[in-house]
């Protein structure tokens, strides 16, 4: 069968999509025809009646599925014993990548961090995208450039005064958004990391950094503009901003207005203004 051009499109759309979402594994051994029309289902022959609904076989029930965050405890548990015995970065990177997680199989490298460790500020992301999977360095993309420009207009350069770190140190496929498994697994690196930077101010860029530290179901939209207070084991409560990222900024441009008010409230407390 032949498919005209717009068959063809819609078809390739519909893969595009597909990789977007992070499918980008075959789990056929020969492609499915997907455009064929199912066969009709067989009609019940005349000479049987039809069943009262009370006589009915009751429909079969699916298998239960693993729910995401019991297929990963023992990986969150590993993790923590992992996390908590990092003294030092080198021992933590090293930790990370003894880590056996299913994101390690299809990313390229481990993503740790880029910048001054000692600056006191940290800067946290969700995960690296595929440049930052390239290179091995966060934010080295074009939503990592322009959060360089945001950060130069307030005075801050990751190479002076400021680290980079992401919750997750590996690509998901596709770039999508981390599962809560995975952020539940990699949180304990995540403050071991915080810990033994020791930042005087973190800023958390997105939601889903937002929510895998603060513990918080607001949108970023109600977590944004204002200071909290994260709890770091062995450092204590930190001061922690939470602003928007900047791959949503390229989204959505008009967004900018909100980020620089908390551009500015960073500004205003790395200068030494009280945080209430």
């Amino acid at each position: 069968m032949e498919l005209d051009q717009a068959e063809t499109a819609a078809l390739l759309a519909a893969l595009e999509l597909q990789i977007a979402w992070g499918a980008d594994e075959a789990l056929e051994e020969a492609p499915q025809d997907r455009t064929r029309a199912r066969a009709p289902a067989a009609a019940v022959p005349a000479a049987l009646p039809a069943a009262a609904p009370a006589a009915r076989a009751a429909p079969s029930r699916p298998t239960p599925v693993l729910a995401p965050a019991a297929a990963f405890a023992p990986a969150s548990r590993r993790a923590g014993e992992l996390a908590a015995g990092a003294d030092s970065l080198e021992t933590l990177r090293a930790a990370l990548a003894a880590l056996e997680h299913p994101l390690r199989e299809t990313a390229g490298n481990l993503v740790l961090a880029d910048g001054v460790a000692d600056s006191g500020l940290v800067l946290v992301g969700e995960a690296p995208g595929a440049d930052e999977d390239r290179q091995g360095k966060p934010f080295v993309g074009v939503s990592g450039r322009l959060l360089d420009r945001m950060l130069a207009s307030i005075g801050v350069e990751r190479a002076r005064n400021a680290y980079l770190t992401n919750i997750l140190p590996w690509r998901p496929p596709g770039n999508r958004t981390p599962t809560d498994a995975e952020m539940n697994v990699f949180t304990p690196f995540v403050l071991r990391h915080l810990a033994l930077v020791r930042p005087r101010h973190i800023v958390l860029l997105g939601g889903t950094a937002a929510k895998a530290l603060l513990r918080r179901n607001e949108g970023i939209t109600r977590l944004r503009g204002k200071w909290h207070s994260l709890e770091v084991p062995g450092l204590g409560p930190v001061p922690t901003l939470a602003t928007l990222h900047p791959a949503y900024l390229l989204r959505q441009p008009a967004a900018k207005r909100e980020a620089w008010t908390d551009l500015r409230l960073l500004r205003r407390a790395l200068d030494g203004a009280p945080i209430p």
